[in-house]
């Protein structure tokens, strides 16, 4: 026993450098914790007795004074072990132990009241005076609490002074239940990251209200200055309070005056080993880029998806999957899941048994330029719906390989297209960018081509006036946050290696959207469309590629210039500095989604355009890239090359017109007064 208990003030006692390292402390076992306790429950008898000794009131005799205290201190004991109040780690105790700790005193009160009255009955005389009890009640709570408190403040101050250098002092925005909690657990987490200085309203408060002991001020303009009132040096987002104007605002001001802004879930994570402090992380740049809720109309999109057979291609890309997941909420008879990367495939397949193990998939190896493979498919599933995600999207790649480029976006796509009207599926949504508009490069040429394939041939109209059954709906969108093709991984890696962060032109703007927000408007655009359309969507304002890397470079910690540098390599073969999402030729319809609208675009006869696509794909297998650029600019003379090596191959106004003839017998424009005379 003596053992132990020099063991246990080892353990109490134990230090690095002669100052008390609370970090390298361990716990005290059970069995001390109860001897301390029962230690505090004699001294509660004996401060009781001290108490009505100067009362000067007598004392009942039936049982001698050991008796009295052994029968208190036994039946405390008891309910001790019963209440479990020993299994709390003191340092970490918390309301739930004090309501235990008061469970205990007031059961034994409870039952040594029913055994002295039952004695008081049989023997005409009680055991204790009922002041005795009564002040034995308040004692020994006070002082089992009193020593979890103490021990749990002393863990404190020794922790604050020996890791306030390493904690981060954080303010958080917001005041809900969500934003309390994230403060009393990183509180309390051991070891500690964060040391919460109090807590910023969004609105009106009383001002001397406080939360966990912290204070809570009112946010204002000018939060970097509160924020320093309170001498923290970091924000962390809580909760869904701020708009999506508030929070920018927020990170632009804390930016400026070099704050830490950190990002904490809606829904922590409280799964055993899973630290709190992790799941607050740095804000990322698509926080800042999120917009208000997308407001959807489901019952179309029910109506259309549920219990069909739906194809995706390119269905292991960025897009591709994020649409895949968001049909698994619309109950679909089946999802052909279609894309000629392996290992991205193999691994939505997993993730979908995972996440929806009652999804009905197929995840088919193939590329969408095998036109015999796709038939097989067309053949064995009976198709109602297609989303045409696949495509190549790295625009210096496709410069270089500008065969490629035609053999996948475009016959790819026309293989799709002809397929889809042969078996009679019922929509083909295609997933197109905004590099398709006044294209400068081969990757955008390629892409308006498809689209002007599946636009016309939704429009057929052949001698005697047969219109395709099948609905033909283009979407056109801007850059896509996450996504294989967006310059945000290629930051986060680079910033991540120390940098340097490498920009093309020091004022390229690009437009950006989430993949959850695009996929979303891609579903709702294919539920709306009646064939035909070209749907753009709503893209925010532009953003500054500069102004985005120094945020995303701040986010981090850095300082941009500073500690990561930023690079300007000059524009890359076919980029533009900014993209477009309409032509200078059409205009804009809005629907009634606001955030969806349709471009009035000319529609070029279907066989004017397949002949020319035909060229066009031909020129390609011949691995001809000049003559590819050549016969392109033909179908799309809005393309103007932006690369050295095809800037020549620009037609002039006399070729044009040549080309033009040469196809005399096919109308260029379908105009309504001719769909109408059809």
């Amino acid at each position: 026993m003596a053992g132990k208990l020099r063991n246990a003030l080892q353990i109490i006692l134990s230090s690095s450098d002669s100052a008390l390292d609370v970090r390298s402390l361990k716990y005290l076992p059970r069995w001390c914790v109860l001897l301390i306790d029962t230690f505090l429950l004699v001294c509660s008898i004996v401060l009781t007795a001290i108490v009505l000794q100067d009362l000067q009131i007598q004392y009942l005799k039936l049982l001698s004074a050991t008796q009295q205290v052994l029968m208190i201190v036994g039946v405390h004991f008891g309910f001790m072990l019963l209440f479990k109040t020993y299994a709390g780690l003191i340092r970490h105790s918390s309301y739930m132990d004090a309501l235990k700790l008061l469970l205990a005193s007031a059961s034994t009160f409870g039952v040594l009241m029913v055994f002295n009255y039952s004695m008081l009955a049989m023997k005409g005389e009680k055991i204790f005076l009922n002041s005795s009890l009564v002040l034995y009640l308040f004692f020994s709570f006070t002082f089992l609490f009193l020593f979890r408190l103490a021990v749990k403040q002393l863990f404190e101050y020794f922790k604050i002074a020996q890791m306030g250098e390493e904690m981060e002092k954080a303010v958080i925005i917001g005041i809900d239940e969500n934003a309390i909690s994230i403060a009393a657990a990183l509180d309390i987490e051991h070891p500690q990251r964060f040391q919460i200085q109090g807590f910023v309203a969004t609105r009106n408060i009383n001002k001397r209200l406080q939360i966990l002991g912290k204070p809570v001020i009112k946010l204002e303009s000018k939060l970097s200055d509160q924020i320093k009132e309170l001498n923290a040096t970091a924000v962390i987002m809580s909760g869904s309070e701020l708009s999506a104007n508030q929070k920018f605002a927020i990170v632009e001001d804390c930016l400026e005056h070099d704050m830490k802004v950190y990002n904490s879930p809606l829904v922590l994570d409280w799964s055993e080993n899973k630290s709190v402090a992790n799941q607050v992380k740095n804000l990322q740049i698509e926080d800042l880029l999120e917009r208000d809720p997308i407001v959807l109309h489901n019952d179309e999109k029910i109506k259309q998806l549920s219990n069909k057979t739906i194809l995706v291609t390119g269905g292991a890309g960025s897009i591709g999957s994020e649409i895949v997941r968001q049909l698994a909420n619309f109950n679909p008879k089946l999802v052909l899941v279609l894309d000629q990367a392996e290992t991205p495939l193999h691994n939505l397949r997993l993730e979908l048994q995972n996440n929806h193990p009652d999804l009905n998939i197929k995840c088919l190896i193939c590329d969408v330029a095998n036109r015999n493979r796709l038939g097989v498919f067309f053949k064995k599933y009976n198709i109602d719906v297609i989303y045409h995600a696949a495509a190549y999207k790295h625009v210096p790649l496709m410069e270089d390989n500008s065969p490629e480029a035609v053999i996948t976006n475009i016959y790819g796509t026309k293989n799709l297209a002809d397929l889809a009207v042969l078996n009679k599926v019922n929509r083909f949504v295609m997933v197109s960018t905004d590099k398709a508009v006044n294209p400068s490069n081969v990757m955008g040429a390629s892409k308006r081509a498809a689209e002007m394939y599946v636009q016309s041939r939704n429009y057929y109209v052949n001698s005697e006036g047969t219109a395709s059954e099948t609905k033909f709906i283009t979407t056109r969108f801007g850059n896509v946050l996450g996504s294989n093709g967006s310059v945000v991984p290629l930051f986060k890696k680079q910033i991540e290696k120390g940098g340097p962060v490498t920009i093309t032109h020091p004022d390229i703007i690009r437009y950006f959207m989430t993949i959850p927000e695009a996929c979303q408007l891609v579903l709702e655009a294919g539920a709306m469309g009646k064939g035909g359309e070209i749907y753009i969507f709503d893209m925010g304002e532009p953003v500054k590629i500069m102004d985005l890397a120094k945020k995303m470079i701040k986010l981090a910690g850095y300082e941009p210039d500073k500690d990561i540098a930023i690079k300007i390599t000059g524009l890359r073969p076919g980029e533009k500095l900014y993209e477009e999402l309409i032509s200078d030729s059409s205009h804009a319809l809005p629907t009634h989604h606001e955030k969806i609208l349709i471009a009035r675009d000319v529609i070029k006869d279907f066989d004017f355009v397949s002949k020319k696509i035909n060229k066009i794909i031909e020129a390609a297998l011949r691995h001809d890239d000049h003559s590819v650029v050549t016969k392109m600019k033909s179908l799309v003379p809005e393309f103007i090359s932006k690369n050295s090596d095809f800037e020549c191959l620009d037609l002039s106004e006399e070729e044009m017109s040549k080309a033009k003839e040469q196809d005399v017998d096919h109308p260029e424009v379908i105009t309504p007064e001719i769909l109408q005379k059809k």
